[in-house]
């Protein structure tokens, strides 16, 4: 189980880093952030599993949902940023 846990820990890290490095696409850091939001899911479900609290046992599912809806989102405005300029490059994007 401790191996389990220090895996995870690695995993959420190594996106950590992924995300904070990726300066290119939009699509990649999307999908470096739904990584990280799975890991945190595995993460909830084995703490709630271990604890046996049953004040806790709706909190994965409730995340889960948030991501689904954070993925939406940002497929959406991934979809709207190709149609307008045509391609997902991040240094195209002029956010000012």
């Amino acid at each position: 189980m401790e191996f389990t846990k220090i895996m995870l820990y690695t995993a959420f890290t190594i996106t950590l880093v992924a995300l904070s490095t990726q300066n290119k696409h939009l699509m990649l850091a999307l999908m470096c952030v739904e990584t990280m939001m799975l890991i945190l899911f595995v993460m909830q479900v084995i703490y709630t599993s271990s604890s046996l609290t049953l004040s806790q046992t709706p909190m994965p599912i409730i995340l889960l949902t948030m991501s689904v809806c954070g993925a939406a989102v940002g497929l959406s405005l991934v979809v709207a940023t190709t149609r307008t300029r045509g391609s997902d490059f991040l240094n195209n994007l002029n956010l000012l």
